[in-house]
């Protein structure tokens, strides 16, 4: 079942999805992933989100086309950027690729491990070539930082840190 939450800001509005296992986020795998939930990343991205005036709006889906469907919704609702950690579509998925190439929806390529150090079949992305940027093997911190890249960016990017 897809999951979304969503806190309103009044500037520039986030919309973060993470694919299919995303959700056992604790409990899969923590040598790989760690052991902090998804619920953790979530709330720590709305408190990042408030301190920078931003809209922030989180979707978790197992499935394919509800992930489209997402990105699809997200172009009628003129969100501003995307944050996507596609999980194993990262490698499969032509269908996220052209929702968001189609759909011209600007983002960022997030992923907990770093993919380039495991198995083979990781290594290549179907998104990678079209997103703003990407983030891999920060583990959790990932999202903060795809979140400040954001932030940095909407602040008119190129600016001292």
């Amino acid at each position: 079942m897809a999951e979304e939450h969503q806190v309103k800001g009044s500037r520039k509005s986030i919309l973060v999805i993470n694919g299919p296992n995303l959700n056992l986020l604790g409990t899969r795998e923590p040598a790989i992933y760690g052991s902090t939930t998804l619920k953790d990343v979530e709330e720590s991205l709305y408190r990042h989100a408030t301190k920078h005036n931003l809209s922030l709006s989180t979707f978790q889906s197992n499935h394919e086309g509800h992930i489209v469907d997402r990105i699809h919704a997200a172009y009628e609702q003129k969100v501003d950027a995307v944050i996507i950690n596609p999980g194993a579509y990262t490698h499969t998925s032509v269908a996220i690729r052209d929702a968001l190439a189609g759909l011209n929806m600007p983002f960022v390529e997030l992923h907990i491990s770093n993919v380039h150090k495991r198995e083979p079949f990781r290594h290549h992305s179907y998104l990678s070539d079209k997103a703003e940027g990407v983030i891999a093997g920060l583990g959790v911190f990932g999202y903060i930082a795809a979140l400040e890249f954001w932030a940095w960016k909407f602040g008119g990017g190129g600016g001292v840190l």
